[in-house]
């Protein structure tokens, strides 16, 4: 009896530290595919304003959160989601800062420092001046693409990964089995496109088997028009990210606001349109058929406005390709009737020296 309440009771402990780690971790998830907006609240002298109430708005949903600055004046919103938010503060005997267009780009620590001015309340300095950019708060190397590059430059197939090659060392990798080189995939700091990390609103979006079929080293592949904007990382990037030897590439995916908004595709490339290839066309062969149809749509909006959105996005792909199927892809009468031992019809005798194999077949060297 004493063995099986202790038995008991050493399982009863055991469960509830299981419970309690489940609980501490649940908060530990990386943010991948966020940003932070931090600063000082400061007055004309350059004195910190510490108690300043300080508000977050998103200027694309109107969905605000608002946080009390610490006594050194100081405050941080993290994690925020990527896009364009307005930052004010306030605090008694102060007229009321605002900083608009303030852009949050993927994994940017942007700072946005206020500063307030005597008056009352009622009164509002706006500054609609985007604040630097400059990234000061940690040493990561990498390059945002946003949607006006994935939109405006041309990229046959329209795989955004291509794009990846425009930070500063990439570059495209050497053509393999694979067929990596033609899928998209990248070589960073001279490192094989295996050993990088594809992330897509920050999950895991690697392709943990070998895939010799399609040759790339991601998992889903969204649509350009979906694509709100990616992060390549290639140096000093943080520990949350891990597996990566080379770059890491995190995308991110439009959202809905408070307007609607969408767009519609189709990318048409057939037989008609292409030149002949210059052999064939001396031969005097036709062109074989060739229809390639990518088309699509996104859209977006609210629900309820200020309160829940959507987006949602298709891509399709239709290709319809001649294929020559040779005489040679079946077996000959000849070879059929004599139980292929007879290969005279398939082999192209050359003169001069043969060799006979021992089931008495000959074939030129």
């Amino acid at each position: 009896m004493h063995r099986r309440n202790r038995f008991s009771h050493f399982l009863f402990m055991a469960l509830m530290v299981s419970i309690t780690l489940i609980l501490a971790c649940a908060g530990l998830y990386a943010q991948a595919d966020t940003g932070s907006i931090q600063g000082t609240i400061k007055d004309q002298s350059g004195a910190v304003i510490p108690g300043a109430k300080v508000t977050l708005k998103n200027e694309g949903t109107n969905l605000a959160i608002t946080m009390t600055a610490g006594g050194d004046g100081s405050y941080i919103f993290s994690p925020v989601k990527i896009g364009t938010y307005e930052v004010s503060a306030e605090a008694a005997g102060f007229a009321k800062a605002v900083q608009s267009n303030v852009a949050l780009e993927l994994q940017q620590q942007l700072v946005v420092d206020l500063v307030l001015k005597p008056g009352t309340v009622t009164q509002t300095v706006e500054v609609t001046a985007a604040p630097p950019a400059l990234q000061t708060q940690n040493a990561s190397v990498g390059q945002v693409i946003t949607s006006r590059e994935v939109n405006d430059l041309p990229l046959n197939g329209r795989n955004f990964t291509f794009l990846a090659q425009l930070a500063a060392g990439v570059n495209t990798p050497e053509a393999d089995t694979r067929g990596n080189a033609a899928s998209g995939a990248f070589s960073a700091n001279g490192l094989r496109p295996g050993q990088n990390n594809y992330l897509l609103n920050g999950i895991d979006n690697n392709s943990n088997a070998v895939d010799f079929l399609n040759g790339t080293n991601f998992a889903v592949l969204p649509p350009l028009d979906a694509i709100q904007e990616f992060r390549v990382e290639t140096n000093d990037y943080s520990a949350q990210f891990g597996r990566a030897g080379g770059a890491i590439l995190n995308a991110t995916i439009k959202s809905g606001s408070n307007s609607f908004h969408g767009d519609a595709w189709e990318y048409i490339r057939n037989d008609h349109l292409d030149a002949a290839d210059f052999f064939v066309d001396a031969a005097g062969i036709p062109k074989g058929r060739y229809q390639q149809n990518q088309f699509g749509a996104t859209f977006g909006g609210p629900i309820k406005k200020d309160k829940v959105f959507f987006f949602g996005d298709y891509e399709g792909l239709r290709v319809r390709q001649a294929t020559v199927y040779g005489t040679n892809s079946v077996p000959t009468v000849d070879e059929r009737n004599s139980n292929y031992a007879d290969l005279s019809d398939i082999i192209n005798l050359e003169t001069g020296a043969a060799d006979t194999d021992v089931l008495g077949r000959t074939a030129p060297y």
